[in-house]
């Protein structure tokens, strides 16, 4: 599977990046702004049911050795009526804190996740060239839910953490020297927990990166399920699967491994700590330097205090985890895309005139795709790009589209450049048709209401007539209605690149692109939508891609794209007159879909435009499917 070429075991993306604590609780601030009333509440909630969870140890302080002494009936029952009352002070408290938690964690997570899903939307195509989707879907949702359940988590630790605070307080009002060997005790759990931290955050880390992939192999096969049935994949699919399941299996092991060490150890320290304060303690009751009624207390108080700092070791794994997938949220939401505006001015109404100047494209440094282009559209003009595979014909059009990024040159549009757009609105003034066209879930009518938000009903159905006349609606069982599942799959290929186009119509854009738009229809389908596509080009600057003859003969102007550069200029009966590059690429892909033309007839080219020596027309089928991706 594709999803597996590249991607090593916890592997981390060429975006991600490290950011500490302070960082992460900067960066999570802001989602609680203007919720400050609600904040402040649950911290105050969670402060009085600390104290009150630690309000015994202080009561037993106070009364339980005159209760020895005197047998004081009244003290017993003050103490039993204070602990009751603490405890319902506890209960009550940790009842609003955590009902408060949960909203405050939920309207955080749902303004993180819309933030994270902004993000990726706003990458540019190149980032999606080398980022399997599935990989960072798993940060949309995946990372999200855990970095939320870190937030509820903190809540609670910052509870944890006032309760051991308050009980070693009173561990040093009931004795200071068995107080401080209780502190260093608990220093060293925490210089040991922090030693452990840098190790647990990167086993966290690759742990789920491991699930990503196991999430977005799972993605990419089931989209691909089809292919995989015809071809007798399923066996490779389950192969595949077992390669990313095992990944993440190891990494969750040695994650498991990580931290079944350290919680025993800490546990472990609590216990040695116990044992000292047990020798020490009996030594100075024997001596006379502490009373019973006080060594009782501070071992009880003791136990309460071991509770928490047991419970923050415990969370310590989900702590990193965390941890870790705010790292892979904010670093996606920090991920600059590789298109650069130098602006972002409102492009004015644009007539469609477009110039290229010493444009050169190159994927990675060593694939270079385009070459010195410099090309010339006029406002209102159709200009057909034609060539061979990998000749640098969609790439252009991705240019245009401030798809990606050029690395030199300028491209100009009705004489302003265009980096100096704001990019969302210079994508509208396009209407771009790709050959393989993309249906949301919902109806023909909310897919092509897509072209202009907003739209009434009267434009959808007006756009849906002005493709085909119309007819093709009677073929859908509900019209404009029918409903359409993800992908368009229900439909046919014909039929959602005729939605594409009456999305297009609706948009009204001055600039028409279509990329490939007609390789996947058949020649029925292509007949009707020609009409209507010579109405949609009537008045607009359109550039086409094309591999069939009705869609470049029609053109105003004809560029012949070979080798990432531009060999030729005209129209059809004048590159055909040249003799050139274009003659030999017309007898070799186009002259077969003449009507007139017949196979028995069909000579051998005297100078195929290629490596090989081929039967004129014998690279068709490849040519109609050509150039999804120039790279």
């Amino acid at each position: 599977m594709a999803l597996l070429e590249g991607i090593e075991a916890g592997a981390e993306d060429t975006y991600d990046r490290h950011y500490g604590d302070r960082q992460l609780l900067r960066r999570i601030t802001p989602y609680f702004r203007g919720r400050g009333g609600v904040v402040a509440f649950v911290t105050a909630a969670v402060v009085v049911a600390a104290a009150a969870g630690s309000a015994v140890p202080v009561l037993l302080a106070r009364t339980v050795d005159s209760a020895l002494d005197d047998d004081s009936r009244s003290a017993m029952a003050l103490l039993a009526a204070a602990v009751l009352l603490a405890g319902a002070a506890a209960w009550l408290f940790t009842v609003l804190q955590q009902r408060l938690t949960g909203t405050l964690v939920g309207d955080a997570v749902l303004k993180l996740r819309e933030d994270v899903f902004a993000a990726a939307m706003r990458q540019d195509l190149a980032f999606y060239d080398t980022h399997p989707t599935g990989l960072v879907v798993s940060r949309v949702t995946n990372d999200t839910q855990t970095f939320g359940a870190l937030l509820s988590l903190v809540l609670s630790l910052i509870g944890q953490v006032l309760v051991v605070l308050l009980i070693l307080t009173a561990l040093f009002v009931i004795n200071v020297p068995l107080a401080l060997l209780t502190t260093v005790v608990a220093a060293l759990i925490v210089a040991v927990s922090l030693a452990f931290r840098t190790r647990a955050r990167t086993a966290s880390t690759r742990q789920q990166q491991a699930l990503a992939e196991v999430s977005g192999f799972v993605q990419e096969t089931l989209r691909g399920i089809t292919v995989a049935r015809n071809h007798r994949g399923e066996a490779a699919a389950e192969a595949g699967l077992r390669t990313v399941n095992d990944r993440w299996y190891r990494a969750s092991v040695r994650l498991n491994r990580l931290f079944s060490g350290i919680f025993p150890l800490l546990i472990s320290l609590t216990g040695l700590g116990t044992a000292a304060v047990v020798l020490v303690g009996g030594h100075n009751v024997a001596s006379g330097d502490l009373s019973a009624g006080e060594w009782v207390l501070f071992l009880e108080a003791l136990a309460l205090f071991w509770s928490p700092v047991a419970a923050i070791a415990s969370f310590w794994q989900q702590l990193q985890q965390g941890l870790s997938a705010g790292e892979r949220i904010f670093a996606l939401i920090d991920r600059e895309p590789a298109v650069h505006q130098s602006a972002h001015l409102p492009p004015p109404r644009l007539r469609g005139a477009l110039e290229l100047r010493g444009v050169s494209f190159r994927y990675t440094p060593d694939r270079p795709v385009l070459h010195g282009v410099d090309l010339n559209v006029a406002a209102g003009e159709t200009v057909a790009l034609v060539g061979h595979t990998g000749a640098g014909k969609s790439s252009l059009v991705r240019l245009l589209t401030r798809s990606y990024d050029f690395q030199e040159g300028s491209l100009l549009a009705d004489g302003q450049d265009v980096r100096t757009f704001d990019l969302a609105q210079y994508r509208r003034c396009l209407g771009v048709v790709t050959q393989t066209p993309f249906l949301f879930s919902g109806t023909v009518a909310e897919n092509i209401a897509l072209g202009r938000p907003g739209a009434d009903r009267a434009a959808v159905e007006a756009a849906a007539r002005a493709v085909a006349s119309g007819a093709w609606l009677r073929q859908l069982p509900d019209g404009l209605d029918t409903p359409t599942d993800e992908g368009g799959r229900n439909l046919s290929t014909g039929q959602r690149q005729i939605v594409a186009l009456a999305r297009v119509f609706l948009q009204d854009a001055p600039i028409f692109i279509l990329d490939e738009a007609t390789a996947s229809i058949d020649p029925l389908t292509e007949a009707q939508i020609q009409e209507g596509l010579d109405a949609l080009s009537a008045g607009r600057t359109t550039i086409v891609v094309a591999h069939r003859l009705p869609t470049v003969r029609k053109a105003d102007r004809i560029v012949v794209v070979d080798g990432g550069r531009l060999v030729e200029q005209g129209d059809h009966a004048t590159l055909m007159r040249r003799n050139g590059a274009y003659s030999r690429l017309y007898r070799q892909y186009f002259h077969h879909q003449h009507p007139d033309h017949d196979p028995a007839d069909e000579p051998y080219g005297d100078e195929p435009y290629g490596d090989e020596r081929a039967p004129v027309g014998a690279g068709a089928h490849t040519a109609e499917a050509s150039d999804a991706v120039d790279h």
